[in-house]
């Protein structure tokens, strides 16, 4: 399946300079790329997911457990 995409002139200069710093195919680098961005998101969605599910079943912190959190990490 072949898929065309728009990439912004500053992206691609950044995908251009990787290519040639690591003499590798442009196309590849851009693959990888994507490949890497949906991995992430998966993982994210799947920890949402989750947590969600936790959520519905009523698995909550504690008035304390988050107030010691937000003590603890208090900028």
């Amino acid at each position: 399946m072949v898929t065309s995409i728009v990439i912004e002139p500053d992206m691609q200069r950044q995908f251009h300079q990787l290519a040639e710093e690591a003499q590798r195919p442009e196309d590849e680098i851009i693959r990888e790329a994507l490949a890497a961005y949906l991995a992430a998101d998966r993982r994210y969605v799947e920890v949402l997911r989750r947590r969600i599910e936790s959520a519905d079943h009523g698995e909550f912190a504690s008035d304390e457990e988050a107030d010691a959190f937000f003590t603890k990490y208090a900028a």
